[in-house]
């Protein structure tokens, strides 16, 4: 009988009372949970209603979700305005009307508070395949 067919599975280099990819427990440690408490489990959706979440996101998915003519005729004219894709749609989305010569200013001025809310500044779909 060789060392691997024995009673009990103990190959070569193993300790009796260790498996495989166990480390050995040291003195003190009866094998129980760890002592410091994990952060309590926050749902995706967060505090709040479920519901709500869902609608979002279903919402977001549809106002960013456009047509490749669409989305390369915005693109073009925001690289018009001297803006990019998404700036251009976002204020599109929150006025409801395109943005002219004129808010371009505006516009630009309000990059660095959308830059500290980690909002979308900056990017453009030239890099991005359009499905």
């Amino acid at each position: 009988m060789t060392k691997q067919n024995r009673p009990g599975g103990q190959g070569r280099g193993q300790k009796r009372g260790q498996r495989r990819g166990q480390d050995r427990a040291t003195i003190g440690d009866n094998g129980g949970p760890p002592l410091e408490e994990t952060p309590p489990h926050e749902p995706e959706w967060g505090k709040g209603e479920i519901n709500r979440y869902f609608e979002w996101r279903t919402a977001y998915r549809k106002a960013w979700r456009k047509p490749p003519a669409i989305a390369l005729r915005r693109q073009e004219r925001a690289e018009a305005l001297g803006l990019t894709y998404e700036e251009y749609t976002l204020e599109l989305i929150e006025r409801g009307a395109h943005p002219q010569p004129e808010d371009v200013a505006a516009i630009k001025a309000k990059r660095p508070a959308r830059r500290r809310a980690g909002g979308v500044v900056g990017q453009s779909l030239k890099a991005q395949r359009l499905k």
